[in-house]
């Protein structure tokens, strides 16, 4: 009984990881759409901030499913990145580009956090689906925004 505790624990503790990430990238995103001029940008980030705080919802309901308690905040590390684009918009004279730039930055690193969680194989098959599904939006995401950084270059 006490592996499963603390396998149940171990698995809830990396799905708050990703929970926490993705708190922070729908506050980044919401920090983006304030800082574009673009009406194309802005409902681009629109989109993805919803699809992120959808992927935490889920998230969320996965933890709570392993009687967990899931975070309800997003990271330091976060709201350090989501004021450096705040500044890097500030003081970029191309702040779109430099914008979406940060963006596929952020997403590429959670890309990477997804990858790694999901090569464990001692996931669960729900789960396991679940991260795969939010994996393959968030790359969708970066490659509609690497296509968005082409129009504003």
């Amino acid at each position: 009984m006490k592996v499963i505790m603390e396998f149940t624990k171990e698995i809830s503790n990396k799905l708050n990881e990703l929970l926490i990430k993705n708190y922070d990238a729908e506050k980044g995103y919401n920090n983006a759409i304030e800082n574009v001029d673009s009406n194309m940008l802005k409902m681009f980030f629109k989109r993805r901030s919803t699809e992120r705080g959808e992927f935490a919802e889920e998230l969320r309901n996965e933890i709570l499913q392993y009687g967990e308690t899931p975070k309800e905040s997003g990271s330091a590390t976060g709201t350090m990145h989501r004021n450096w684009m705040s500044l890097k918009a500030t003081f970029s004279t191309s702040n779109e580009e430099a914008i979406l730039e940060e963006a596929i930055r952020g997403e590429e690193t959670s890309l990477e956090d997804y990858k790694n969680l999901i090569q464990e194989r001692n996931l669960p098959p729900s789960i396991d689906s679940l991260l795969l599904k939010q994996k393959n939006a968030i790359q969708s995401a970066i490659n509609s925004e690497k296509a968005k950084l082409e129009l504003v270059s």
